[in-house]
């Protein structure tokens, strides 16, 4: 079952993507990020088994921030894309502050949701640490290495390369720099490896099916651009 729902959440994210994106254009894409970010600091909590090994719940979602910074960086430019860095990066932190906040006032006696409340949110600092840090610098590194491969190559039939070739190094980067800080400690050294090169695995297993997400946003945008379509 774990193995379906996986496939199901890539579809629901993809599919979540491409809607905002035909509704809201760029701004759709701004509103991806902190959903993204939050949700997937959240889900990563979780350990599952999945085709057979261990690895963090959140994989999917997370890796997704880095298909629309790729879109950004396609259709509108290094600005755009790093404007949503800052808009994930901003987003996660005011979600940390205020939830941990939340988790100071006493609660009723008749409450039921401060000690789940606490298990999620009150671990949540280290995991935040670790997500920004891994977050800035992964995403910084895409955006940069996107727009370097794109001088390189810059025909539309190579947005394959240019996608995947700087996500899936920036994604090598943003999961041993957050599996270090955030578990190394918490869980014995091999499980962290595990949980590393699993993590890694799901990630780029993302990269690569997100690519043609890439071309139709792209699509999308000569069409609107030619007056076909509007986004």
């Amino acid at each position: 079952m774990n193995e379906l729902l996986w496939f199901l959440m890539l579809l629901a994210n993809f599919g979540a993507i491409l809607l905002l994106y035909r509704m809201l254009g760029k701004t759709g894409l701004y509103l991806w990020v902190p959903i993204a970010i939050v949700v997937a600091n959240i889900q990563v909590l979780k350990t599952i088994s999945l085709f057979g090994v261990t690895t963090t719940l959140g994989n999917i979602v997370y890796a997704t921030t880095f298909l629309v910074t790729d879109i950004l960086s396609e259709n509108y430019g290094k600005r755009h894309a790093r404007y949503a860095v800052f808009i994930g990066f901003f987003s996660l932190i005011v979600v940390t502050i205020l939830m941990n906040l939340a988790l100071l006032f006493k609660p009723a006696p008749s409450d039921f949701a401060q000690e789940a409340l606490n298990t999620i949110f009150g671990f949540m600092p280290r995991i935040v640490v670790a997500s920004l840090s891994a977050y800035w610098l992964s995403q910084l590194h895409d955006v940069w290495a996107y727009h370097l491969w794109k001088r390189w190559f810059p025909e539309t039939r190579f947005i394959w390369l240019r996608n995947n070739a700087s996500t899936m190094v920036s994604q090598l980067i943003d999961t041993a720099v957050f599996t270090f800080m955030a578990y190394l400690g918490v869980f014995e050294f091999d499980v962290v490896i595990q949980i590393l090169w699993t993590t890694y695995l799901m990630k780029w297993l993302v990269a690569a099916a997100d690519t043609p997400l890439v071309y139709i946003a792209k699509r999308w945008q000569v069409e609107s651009r030619a007056g076909k379509i509007e986004i």
